[in-house]
């Protein structure tokens, strides 16, 4: 959630130098908190990870869970970076978008768990600036609802209408050739 009626523009310095207890992300250059997350999140993303690192052994791709930072904009002064996300699973597969602090630059594939606190940034905000930057999957999970929402970038650029997964599918990755993630045991 953003920080009440914010009078000034966040940058990656700031994040470098917060020294609050809470996670923040920075979008646009307003301040987000992030709560901790439920339990239920937990699971679903635990099983995730599982699947995708299973899957990923022996691969050049690597999965990271939250925290782990997202700079979105590629340049180099951090004064001028205000988008600083922390997916909840973040899969990049150039090695050359990884640092000692996370990616610069958008991965592969990105994954969120909404919660009723996040539910409308990362369903309107972050996914378009995920669209923006070339996020070439981006999963959106509704864990009230057991739903995933698959968003897939095309030849224009833009994300298309969503592919719909209930609890008991399985769903098959387009960014990772013949993966396929079960949902009724990320669901269970």
């Amino acid at each position: 959630m953003p920080l009440a009626e914010q009078k000034r523009v966040y940058t990656y310095r700031d994040y470098l130098n917060w020294d609050g207890d809470k996670r923040i992300e920075i979008l646009d250059g307003r301040l987000y908190m992030q709560a901790a997350p439920s339990r239920r999140h937990q699971e679903i993303l635990s099983e995730l990870h599982r699947q995708i690192a299973n899957y990923l052994v022996g691969k050049n791709c690597k999965v990271y869970p939250a925290p782990f930072e997202v700079r979105l904009e590629t340049i180099e002064i951090s004064e001028q970076i205000i988008n600083v996300f922390e997916p909840d699973l973040s899969i990049i597969c150039d090695k050359n978008k990884l640092d000692d602090r996370g990616c610069k630059g958008a991965p592969d594939w990105i994954i969120e768990i909404t919660s009723p606190s996040t539910a409308r940034v990362d369903k309107i905000k972050k996914f378009n600036k995920y669209e923006e930057a070339g996020v070439k999957e981006y999963w959106i999970i509704e864990p009230e609802e057991n739903i995933v929402s698959v968003f897939t970038l095309g030849d224009n650029k833009r994300y298309g209408r969503p592919e719909m997964y209930a609890g008991d599918e399985k769903v098959i990755v387009k960014t990772l050739e013949s993966l396929e993630i079960d949902l009724e045991t990320v669901f269970s």
